[in-house]
């Protein structure tokens, strides 16, 4: 994708991102960082001066820099940044880098600030209250990024847009969302996205407000208006929601799903009247195998979520696991084929090898390829 600022923001609070730790937040708050609302202007002053809907940091007066740790929503692939200054004019910094970090599990603080920090971004210039974007080289998945600035200053949000990287091992455990963005689902078109961002459908939890979903504007015409989700690998749908909470006098009329996989278009859902502010839910009895589907929304109107439950195929189960695999930082990949009995040296080879090609042993190929035991 060209413009990686159309791919999720994989660190919004919204999806479940977090800063985690801050060497230092004496002016505002690093919380701040990852509002999912874009800033605002504050005119008043408090204990510690003026207040910035930011992150702000003291004047340094020694040598080094100040920093922010995000937790990601989700681990992914970083494709670009931006580092928002807005209202930011005689205190942003100058400067800012990012770096990332591959954890296994759920680490303390401390840990986490100890470990295997990678640059994503180097060093660049920043303009204050701008939209500062850069984009990112990386194909290495990362759980957590650090925000430097050099050497000190306020940053109003930090957005690290990508593509979600889900874990297998968690997918395997059961029916999963394959629609889900942090299982590593995009939107991948839409007819139009007037009143809501179409990304709102696949986000997690239940949507707060008819703001928090995708809306069309008033069709006039005799067509229909659409969403296509690019599932997170090709998979059996079992079970669709399709949620229209909130929309009370706007909720399309009917609807339908068409699946896109290895034979073109099936239906997979046929068109189905639907009832305002309604969590609908449908059994699909032997839907095919799909890698995409298509929401039609007979004529318009609003959505708050749409899932789209089911188990991937083998070979959808096989790809999901070696994009994973692939895109583990070396000592993260090691690792993990540690934690299933695999001796240092094979271990070594495999991480080296990769892109992964051809058959795996027993044991990674049922970590990796999700192979039977």
């Amino acid at each position: 994708m060209s413009d990686f600022t159309r791919l999720p923001d994989l660190a919004s609070r919204a999806l479940g991102g977090a800063v985690v730790a801050a060497n230092d937040e004496s002016f505002a708050e690093r919380e701040n960082l990852v509002l999912p609302a874009a800033p605002v202007a504050r005119t008043e002053f408090g204990p510690k001066g003026k207040v910035y809907d930011g992150w702000e940091t003291r004047r340094r007066r020694t040598p080094g820099h100040d920093w922010a740790v995000v937790r990601l929503a989700t681990p992914g692939i970083v494709a670009g940044a931006v580092v928002d200054t807005a209202f930011f004019t005689g205190n942003y910094p100058p400067q800012a880098s990012l770096d990332g970090a591959a954890i296994e599990g759920h680490c303390s603080v401390d840990e986490l600030l100890k470990a295997d920090w990678q640059p994503l971004l180097p060093v660049h210039g920043l303009a204050g209250n701008t939209h500062n974007v850069f984009p990112v080289h990386s194909g290495r998945r990362v759980t957590h990024v650090r925000l430097n600035i050099h050497p000190d200053g306020g940053v109003a949000r930090l957005r690290v847009h990508g593509h979600a990287v889900p874990d297998p091992r968690l997918l395997d455990a059961g029916p999963v969302d394959l629609a889900a963005l942090e299982n590593g689902a995009l939107i991948s078109g839409v007819s139009n996205e007037f009143y809501g961002r179409p990304e709102q459908l696949i986000a997690p939890g239940l949507a707060r407000s008819m703001g928090e979903g995708w809306e069309t504007a008033r069709r006039r015409d005799s067509g229909n208006d659409w969403v296509e989700v690019t599932l997170a690998c090709e998979g059996v749908v079992t079970l669709a929601e399709l949620d229209t909470s909130w929309f009370l006098h706007n909720a399309p009329g009917t609807a339908a799903l068409i699946g896109i996989g290895p034979d073109g278009e099936v239906p997979v859902l046929p068109r189905t009247r639907l009832q305002p502010d309604t969590r609908h839910r449908f059994v699909l009895d032997g839907a095919p195998a799909v890698e995409k589907v298509r929401l039609d929304v007979h004529p318009d109107g609003g959505m708050a979520r749409l899932r789209l439950w089911g188990r991937p195929t083998a070979r959808g189960r096989a790809a999901l696991g070696r994009r994973w695999f692939d895109a583990l930082p070396d000592l993260q990949a090691l690792e993990v084929l540690g934690s299933i009995g695999v001796p240092p040296e094979t271990a070594g080879r495999l991480v080296g090898a990769r892109p992964t090609t051809g058959d795996l042993p027993a044991a990674v190929a049922r970590l990796v390829d999700g192979a039977p035991a």
